[in-house]
């Protein structure tokens, strides 16, 4: 491998690995959370004191105040998720990795802090602490990503692998909670989550580039400490992408080749891609996948709590089957990636009969995957539908392994559908826009709690029968496909 040792990186690829486990994604194990904060009488001012005939008892049980504030919290978090994304990134094309991380560092240290001080008297805070953590978790995940451009073919293994790690890193708060069961303070904890930002600053500035790591890498490529390090990375990316670009003409079919430019300028058009059927699609297939899962997360503790009748012991039991299975996200997410490049090495043998272009085929490897993260999703809803307490269990592995495939089939894709210059633009857009769909988690928990008294069948036969149109998305997919192997010699 030239340029820097593989040590070095391999250093950096493994402590970037534990950073998305141990920090970026930590919002979503909000249930083990809430669990403590409940246990610590967070909110619980809200709960009227009537609620049952066994006063307290009842109302601490089933507090409709108390769990809408919890769920705002969630969805106010969730939110910041996937809306920041755009502007996160433009942070980090615009200041490079070293700006971007010290940015996430400052908010992600902002807020274990003050989370680590909140009481219940203070608890509002939370709605200020929980949207810092989650900017500051998605900074550290968009500056780790560009690691598997150190690794040149095994690139995408190692992204889907990152995001598996971002799902995982949910069972942070299931070890938080485990350790509250066993006497260490809820301050303790985020105090030590404080403390491992000396780790985060010494990984920017010794195992993480000044700028960003190009792809290709180009010979000789340094990076940390390195003097020199990024000086002529402005130069050495525009060789490199000119050299990307008269690699790939080399690939193109003829047909391609022989476009006029006035139709490839017109292809490249940024709107001409957003405002795309396509593009629309894939936005209403992200956006209702993702609700169901984000209404689940926000709302397990009460859910968990109704079908245990009030039994904490109980509902302690299920969060942490859900918590533990949260972590085997990191073992599912590179099955996606690896059924798609299965299928894209077997549909370009195909394609040298059929004459179909590159992204025809790269489309058409995409289908299966989309199909059966709507088919996951599917499953996962219509067991979460069921009040059977024990089929939760099957919920929570349906859960994770659909939300595992949802962002690593989303991110690959957008790579796969829309010209890669267009990338950064459409993936922080369709986030953004995914984003303000999940702020109906909320109304619709309100809806659940108040005039459907606590009976969610009517909003769950909704929900099931919109994650059924999702599955349009593939089919519409495979039909263009379908007519672009039907006309190969008309092009």
């Amino acid at each position: 491998m030239p340029g820097q040792g593989l040590p070095l990186r391999v250093a950096t690829l493994l402590t970037g690995l534990l950073e998305c486990l141990g920090f970026a994604g930590v919002l979503f194990g909000w249930a083990s959370l809430v669990f403590v904060f409940k246990t610590e009488h967070y909110f619980e001012e809200l709960c009227e004191p009537d609620a049952g005939p066994l006063g307290n008892v009842t109302g601490q049980a089933d507090c409709k105040a108390q769990d809408e504030r919890f769920s705002l919290i969630f969805t106010l978090g969730s939110f910041m998720n996937n809306f920041m994304t755009f502007p996160t990134g433009f942070i980090f094309d615009r200041f490079k990795t070293t700006v971007a991380r010290l940015i996430a560092i400052f908010l992600y240290t902002s807020a274990t802090l003050t989370i680590a001080f909140t009481s219940a008297d203070s608890a509002l805070l939370l709605f200020l602490a929980m949207p810092m953590l989650t900017v500051g978790g998605i900074l550290f995940l968009i500056t780790n990503l560009q690691v598997g451009n150190l690794f040149g073919k095994h690139r995408s293994t190692i992204i889907t692998l990152y995001n598996g790690a971002f799902d995982s890193s949910s069972a942070v708060f299931l070890v938080i909670k485990l350790l509250y069961e066993k006497g260490v303070s809820l301050r303790a904890s985020f105090i030590f989550l404080s403390v491992c930002s000396a780790w985060h600053v010494g990984r920017t500035f010794l195992l993480m580039p000044r700028g960003h790591i190009p792809y290709p890498l180009p010979p000789n490529y340094s990076y940390g400490l390195v003097p020199g390090t990024d000086t002529t990375e402005g130069e050495k990316n525009t060789a490199e992408s000119d050299k990307v670009e008269m690699q790939s003409k080399e690939f193109l079919p003829a047909k391609e080749e022989t476009l006029e430019p006035a139709k490839k300028q017109e292809h490249r058009s940024f709107w001409r891609y957003a405002l795309s059927q396509r593009f629309a699609f894939h936005l209403v297939w992200l956006s209702v996948i993702q609700l169901w899962h984000y209404l689940f997360i926000g709302t397990l503790n009460p859910l968990l709590t109704n079908l245990a009748g009030g039994d904490r012991v109980l509902v302690s039991t299920y969060t942490n089957a859900f918590a533990i299975t949260q972590f085997f996200g990191v073992l599912c997410a590179p099955w996606n990636g690896l059924l798609m490049d299965r299928l894209k090495q077997k549909y370009q043998k195909e394609a040298k009969n059929t004459g179909s272009s590159a992204t025809t085929v790269a489309l058409r490897s995409a289908v299966p995957s989309l199909a059966l993260t709507s088919l996951l999703c599917l499953g996962f809803a219509l067991c979460a539908s069921v009040p059977i307490l024990p089929l939760q269990y099957v919920t929570f592995i349906l859960q994770v392994i659909s939300r595992s495939f949802l962002y690593g089939g989303n991110a690959a894709f957008l790579t796969l559908a829309f010209p890669s210059e267009h990338f950064g633009k459409l993936f922080g857009l369709l986030m953004a826009l995914s984003a303000i769909v999940s702020l109906l988690q909320f109304p619709i928990f309100t809806f659940i709690k108040g005039p459907l008294q606590n009976d969610p069948l009517y909003v769950n036969v909704m929900l099931i029968l919109a994650t059924v149109l999702t599955f349009a998305h593939p089919v519409m997919v495979y039909w263009e496909c379908r007519q672009e192997w039907g006309s190969p010699a008309t092009v």
